[in-house]
């Protein structure tokens, strides 16, 4: 029964997996379906099916009713690898809940089937359009994966319902706390990796010649070529050296300061006015919601040549003529520094004071029996306390350093400032969207960058536990 219940997961857990890869997408078939399109974006999104057919539907080469017969069978296999995760919840519990998981597997595989058959028809009627060659119809390959796999859902859910035994009339439905408690959390990790980890796939760009509104073929493969483009041209590399050494000062500027929050979370938590603390700290946790446009109007207001800054300068006679401190390369570091503290100052506290909370109350009345004043609490007890937070604060800081952020440089970027602001996130921006499109490049960029971010964590880490005995990973 335990082996039937694991095959039946590892089925349900591939479907739902199957639906987010493109290369076995049920709903392709035509090559005028976006090749990189999966089932799920085809669920919801009509366009990503329709979209290419524009001129075929035009000069009457193919009927809509196909791409309309595709999105309904697109739907109904989508509502069926939805059930087949629910099941895939319920199969978790007790006798009660997997004979639930049966039930929903089975009727999510008919389902499925039924989708399939739907998508089937489509492709069928996509081959008889009034101009089949134009309509470019293919059989995808995905209506037999998906096909195996609802099958073999199905088969292991009719064996789960004869070998569970059958619960009494009075038995609930119950789970185990463990699986509850993963459960909580199987949305955020559904989260992280829909946007963390299946965006890797599109790393592959980097090996290619890819081109904007081109599809992607093995013609264009160019293997390393945009590896040795990084260090073979001469302004390429000087550009890449620049970034970096923009993107390193500035991320050290943010380490070097970083202990800033713990400071003002320990100053916060010496107010004796609770009143007094709430409305200081809320005044500081509000600008961490505030845009870095409107961050950036602030700075116009005041920086600029018609700013208050050089009104009050020119009305004591300090200058004769007005500068636009914004268009000022010189201090870019210090100054990106300085509004990203104000912005997120109160916000980085937050942590650390509810890490002050949990110090044992205890320390401090020991501390103060013993003579020992405010100052000599914090220093001796408060810090110690929070050296761990801070620590595994800094750890990721430290994997985080060539990550600088793009909204706050691009809004404060223009042509003046763009040699000492431009990081590497945003000469990615600009070279894989904004100049160019240079996607190719953009994603190996980027890919580096995130392999070294990866190397810096593990080996921050490393030295934590070297060093200190404690690591975070």
């Amino acid at each position: 029964m335990r082996k039937s219940v694991v095959i039946l997961r590892i089925c349900v857990a591939l479907a739902c997996l199957a639906a987010f890869i493109p290369g076995i997408n049920p709903v392709r078939i035509s090559a005028l379906v976006n090749v990189n399109a999966s089932l799920f974006t085809n669920v919801v999104s009509y366009s990503s099916i329709a979209a290419n057919f524009e001129r075929a539907l035009n000069r009457g080469w193919v009927n809509q009713p196909p791409l309309t017969v595709a999105f309904v069978g697109a739907i109904i296999v989508g509502i069926a690898v939805a059930m087949l995760g629910a099941a895939f919840c319920v199969s978790l519990g007790n006798f009660k809940m997997r004979h639930l998981c049966s039930k929903l597997t089975i009727g999510a595989s008919i389902l499925g089937m039924a989708g399939l058959g739907v998508l089937f028809l489509a492709y069928i009627m996509l081959s008889n359009s009034p101009d089949p060659s134009r309509a470019e119809y293919v059989f995808p390959i995905g209506l037999i994966a998906f096909a195996v796999l609802f099958l073999v859902s199905f088969v292991s859910a009719i064996f789960v319902r004869m070998t569970t035994p059958k619960p009494a009339a009075d038995d609930k439905y119950d789970l185990d706390a463990k699986y509850r408690l993963f459960l909580m959390i199987l949305p955020f990790l559904v989260l992280i990796a829909l946007f963390a980890y299946l965006p890797l796939w599109g790393w592959r760009y980097s090996f290619f010649d890819f081109r904007v509104g081109s599809p992607l073929t093995m013609d264009d493969w160019v293997g390393l070529q945009w590896f040795n483009m990084l260090f073979e041209n001469p302004a390429t590399r000087a550009s890449i050296v620049r970034v970096v050494r923009n993107t390193l000062g500035m991320s050290f500027l943010g380490l070097a300061f970083s202990w800033l929050p713990m400071v003002f979370a320990i100053f916060l938590s010496e107010f004796r006015s609770v009143k007094y603390k709430r409305i200081v700290q809320s005044l500081t946790t509000i600008p961490n919601f505030i845009s870095w446009v409107l961050v950036y109007s602030v700075a116009f207001a005041i920086f600029s040549t018609d700013g208050f800054f050089n009104w009050i300068l020119g009305n004591f006679g300090l200058i004769d003529n007005a500068t636009n401190h914004l268009m000022n390369s010189n201090n870019m570091w210090w100054q990106m520094w300085a509004w990203g503290t104000w912005r997120g100052l109160g916000w980085g506290a937050i942590i650390y004071i509810a890490s002050i909370a949990s110090i044992d109350q205890q320390l401090y009345e020991a501390a103060t029996v013993d003579g020992a004043g405010r100052f000599k609490r914090m220093w001796h007890i408060t810090v110690p306390g929070l050296m761990p937070t801070f620590f595994v604060l800094l750890l990721l800081g430290i994997a985080n350093i060539l990550n600088s952020g793009i909204e706050q440089h691009l809004v404060f970027y223009n042509a003046s400032n763009w040699e000492t602001i431009e990081t590497i996130n945003l000469f990615v921006f600009h070279v894989g969207l904004a100049q160019g499109s240079h996607i190719p490049l953009a994603t190996l960029i980027g890919m580096t960058q995130s392999i070294v971010s990866l190397v810096l964590l593990f080996s921050a880490n490393w030295l934590s536990k070297l060093l200190r005995g404690q690591s975070i990973v």
